[in-house]
């Protein structure tokens, strides 16, 4: 076999794999919205179970599989509680809005993570803020508004609470993100780091649950409420999977599609989740984005594929001329 056919192989293996990813991770929300729908299950309670079981799969799944990732030097163990902690407010934060918004308008509102993590990085990380971030952060965050309804005077009446944690959970994931990035120049191993994080997201979960008096919206208000879906074995079964399928499957088949293909075309790959997302949800929940929400939603896809380009154009650029 030729060099150029391997390579060829091993590209279509690595869309094959991507496309795959997107798939599987649309599917979140899916998840969230029926078992909300169906079992009344308060969002904070689902994201503690959520990230309980999924701290459990990566347990028993790295210990057959690899068992030295289980190991991480104490000095990192400060870091990852931060990140932990940033992840529970993610999570929290997304399956509210979940709940609120519906599975389509939270997927699409997430992804204005892209223009927060272009600030962010700006701010933190001493990243560059040129005309085209520029761009997309006002690309992307005019979408949010457009999508969440935000414009219009009657919704901040009708939603606020919703569009509040739309936003949020974007806002989130762009610090959960840029702290996934400090995680790899640290050393840390992608799978420790999933395993640690979500771990500790559990622990803080729970104790926003348990110190949550009715405050926070959709905590338990009683011990008991962590036992909501009682005998309901369909539901606990559907709330495994949700933990086992999109979190682990989709996490692990991106990160193997990263051994074949550049980051910047896995994560224009990526922004096929909304779409997915928004497919499925119409066929299931009848949930539809209007001609605004739609224009809005372009924009934030139209920003994410944008500044991967434009950040892929400035990286060959330096390539060159060093």
């Amino acid at each position: 076999m030729s060099t150029s056919t391997s390579h060829s192989s091993s590209l279509n293996h690595g869309y094959l794999i991507a496309f795959a990813s997107a798939v599987v991770l649309s599917t979140t929300a899916i998840f969230i919205r029926y078992l909300t729908l169906t079992y009344a299950i308060p969002p904070l309670v689902l994201a503690f179970w959520r990230d309980a079981f999924v701290t459990a799969t990566l347990l028993a799944v790295l210990r057959l599989l690899n068992p030295h990732l289980l190991h991480v030097a104490p000095h990192h163990l400060p870091y990852l509680v931060i990140y932990g902690f940033v992840l529970a407010l993610f999570n929290a934060t997304w399956t509210l809005s979940v709940t609120l918004n519906g599975a389509a308008v939270s997927t699409v509102m997430a992804y204005c993570s892209a223009g927060f993590t272009a600030l962010l990085g700006w701010r933190f990380l001493k990243e560059t803020l040129d005309w085209g971030k520029i761009l997309a952060v006002i690309l992307s965050l005019t979408g949010c508004l457009l999508v969440s309804g935000a414009l219009d005077q009657t919704v901040w009446h009708a939603n606020l609470l919703g569009i509040m944690t739309g936003f949020l959970s974007g806002l989130c994931y762009a610090i959960y993100s840029l702290m996934g990035r400090s995680a790899a120049q640290r050393g840390l191993n992608p799978w420790t780091t999933l395993l640690y994080t979500f771990g500790f997201a559990a622990i803080i979960l729970m104790m926003f649950n348990l110190s949550s008096n009715g405050f926070l919206p959709g905590a338990a208000s009683k011990p008991a409420d962590f036992l909501w879906l009682g005998n309901a074995l369909a539901g606990w079964g559907i709330l495994f999977l949700l933990a086992a399928g999109p979190t682990v499957i989709g996490f692990g088949l991106y990160n193997t599609s990263l051994s074949y293909l550049p980051s910047s075309i896995v994560n224009l790959i990526a922004t096929l989740e909304p779409a997915f997302t928004t497919i499925s949800a119409y066929f299931l929940f009848r949930e539809r984005l209007d001609s605004i929400q739609l224009i809005g939603g372009l924009m934030i896809l139209g920003s994410v594929i944008f500044l991967r380009i434009h950040e892929s154009r400035l990286a060959s650029r330096s390539l060159s001329v060093a």
